[in-house]
Order: structure tokens, then C-alpha cells, then sequence
């Protein structure tokens, strides 16, 4: 199958930009350059909000603001990130593709004081992930990669939903139980510790 005619689609996928100096330079087992771009900016930002997730795992590992269980969880999801970027890039060298090294961003976590923002940011990155990753699987079926897409939904999407659908749930009892923006909701942020710890060990 033909890939579109050369029109410029409007994505918010995370292309790599600096990719097309190195393409060409390995064999390609049928990966169309958009989606090898794509494979190789997503496998990034994925980095990113596993560097984010670290970054708020030592925000409630501090003596001021110590939510073990939290930061505990916290901590995990962040090495399940680096787990899944290190997955995509095994793809990606599997197909014949290239990554490009790339600088990884500051992690956007100097505001966060008390539970109830981390969680926000965390819910949003992780739908931020999937709307990408959702995205990377209609480029690669509008390029006629239809294996690409497969593995994308399959290893990389459909375990997002669950997270997604987990941190909804927290983020709403955490606002029930009077958790703020400023950290004054002392016993709130403790029951919700107290939830991860029960997460974690599930």
C-alpha cells in the first residue's frame, strides 16, 4: 500500500525533528519514516514522564511532606515508564529503525507542594501519553503499517486505560476527603497514603 500523498497532517505527536539526517541509514523492514520519527519522539517523551514520575516520588520522599506510600507508588510507575520507552526503542530497533539521542526536558515539578496537584499533573500526563500513543497508531495505519499500529494499541495503549481510570478514581476521594492545592489537607493526604500503600502491594 501507497503512503498519502505528501500532505502535512496536523498530529500531536512528538515527531523527532533532528530524525532525517539519520534515515536511510539502516534497512527498514517496511517502517515509514513519519512513523519511525514518531516512534523515536514518543519513546522520548515517555522518558520525560518517567523522569516526571521520579521527580514527584522525592517531592514526598522529603521530611516536610513525607507520603512513603505514595512516593513508594510513585516511584514504580516511574521505572513501568522507563520500562515502556525501553520497549518502544526495542521496537523501533527491531523494525530497522534509528533513536536519536536527545536532551530530556526539566520534569515540570517545581510547583508541586502537596498531593492533590501531583495528582492532577499525573493524570494529565498519562492522558497526555495515551492521546499521543492513540495518535501514533493513526499515523501508522493512514502510512500502511498496520503492524506498528497493532503493537502500539496492544503494548502500549491498553495499559494506560486502567491507570487512567485508577488515578480518576484517587484524584476524586482525594478531593472528598478534603485534600488542597496547599497541602492543608493533612488527614486526607494520609487516607490517601494509605490507599497507594494498598495499590502497591496489590
Amino acid at each position: 500500500m501507497s503512503e498519502p500523498r505528501n500532505k502535512k497532517l496536523k498530529t500531536i505527536v512528538p515527531v523527532c525533528k533532528t530524525h532525517c539526517s539519520l534515515m536511510g541509514s539502516k534497512v527498514k523492514q517496511n517502517l515509514p519514516g513519519i512513523v519511525e520519527e514518531g516512534l523515536c519522539g514518543v519513546s522520548t517523551a515517555i522518558m520525560e514522564f518517567s523522569y516526571r514520575l521520579q521527580a514527584l516520588a522525592k517531592i514526598f520522599d522529603q521530611d516536610d511532606l513525607a507520603l512513603p506510600r505514595v512516593a513508594a507508588y510513585l516511584h514504580h510507575e516511574s521505572e513501568r515508564e522507563q520500562e515502556r520507552a525501553e520497549a518502544m526503542l526495542h521496537y523501533l530497533s527491531e523494525r530497522g529503525g534509528r533513536y536519536c539521542n536527545k536532551v530530556i526536558g526539566r520534569p515540570g515539578t517545581e510547583q508541586v507542594c502537596a498531593l492533590l496537584p501531583a495528582l492532577v499533573l499525573l493524570l494529565g500526563q498519562w492522558k497526555e501519553e495515551m492521546n499521543i500513543i492513540v495518535e501514533l497508531c493513526e499515523l501508522a495505519r493512514e502510512h500502511g503499517d498496520a503492524h506498528s499500529a497493532s503493537v502500539l494499541k496492544s503494548h502500549f495503549l491498553q495499559p494506560l486505560v486502567p491507570k487512567i481510570k485508577l488515578l480518576g478514581d484517587l484524584l476524586t476521594n482525594a478531593r472528598r476527603v478534603g485534600c488542597t492545592n496547599k497541602g492543608s489537607g493533612g488527614y486526607g493526604e494520609y487516607l490517601i497514603d494509605q490507599l497507594y500503600g494498598e495499590l502497591t502491594s496489590a
